[in-house]
């Protein structure tokens, strides 16, 4: 037993009100994991969110193998269930925001990027697994960086050295005196707070999300004793309540991360005015 008292109290199972034992808030010990296999003292370690991301990969690509790789003209319940989504990223995202002619090369890592993040999002409801990788945030920062890499180098591609510096300060002449101090935060904004946001818009969601679903569950099993049975059942209720509105925001920032990504892509390809 730990001789942290509070470490003691966050995972005690059998802590229940009116026992004399304090509730087991959730807090930052909810997101970290001993390693499965490794040393985490020499960060060369296996961990849960790593084997979640790991399998999560591997069914979305087990998935699509699946339903691809016999196509139909009249396709079967899953190749239609891929084709559904499939079709649905390619032309409510990429084509509405970049455009046909340009966005046709980019769907393929839109989907990707889209299929991979709802994946894991929805570890947060699946029983055992019980948590969204995504509010870990190295992972959506690794994806920012993908993204941001890539609007770096096509904004080089497509205007040049010049043309890229146009694009990153929203140079305009007819700002006229202000135009130092406009391009001076438009370079400060798109450069920096840019990835930044990006990433942690996925990340505090994912984060927020996962801490209310383990508060209202921690508290139904800790409210479960004498008159707190009541209490236990509105706690319970909520939980079913958050777990419905979690599936909404998980799929919610997978689409908010790609349409971001989309935006900024289109942006690197736009000609500066």
């Amino acid at each position: 037993m730990s001789a942290d008292p509070t470490q003691v109290l966050a995972f005690e199972t059998d802590c229940h009100i009116f026992d004399g034992c304090g509730f087991p808030a959730p807090g930052l010990h909810s997101f970290l994991f001993e390693p499965l296999w490794g040393n985490a003292d020499s960060n060369q370690y296996f961990n849960k969110p790593m084997l979640l991301a790991l399998l999560g990969s591997i069914i979305i690509v087990g998935f699509f193998w699946a339903a691809f790789r016999r196509p139909k003209v009249v396709p079967g319940k899953l190749q239609m269930v891929a084709e559904t989504g499939y079709d649905f990223i390619r032309r409510g995202v990429v084509y509405e925001t970049i455009g046909k002619k340009e966005g046709e090369k980019y769907v393929p890592l839109i989907v990707s990027l889209f299929f991979f993040i709802w994946m894991m999002n929805l570890w947060s409801i699946v029983p055992v697994a019980q948590f969204p990788v995504t509010s870990i945030i190295a992972y959506p920062a690794v994806l920012a960086l993908i993204v941001y890499v890539l609007w770096v180098s096509l904004t080089f591609k497509r205007h040049g050295f010049v043309g890229f510096f146009k694009n990153v300060t929203g140079y305009d002449k007819s700002l006229g005196a202000v135009l130092p101090l406009a391009m001076t935060i438009e370079f400060f904004s798109n450069l920096l707070v840019r990835p930044f946001t990006h990433a942690v818009r996925l990340f505090a969601n994912m984060f927020a999300g996962h801490t209310l679903l383990l508060l209202f569950t921690i508290a139904s099993w800790y409210l479960l004793n004498g008159i707190g049975i009541a209490y236990a059942g509105v706690s319970f209720i909520m939980t079913i309540v958050m777990t419905a509105f979690e599936l909404f925001i998980q799929a919610l920032q997978a689409y908010v991360f790609v349409l971001l990504t989309c935006t900024y892509i289109q942006g690197a390809l736009a000609e500066h005015h």
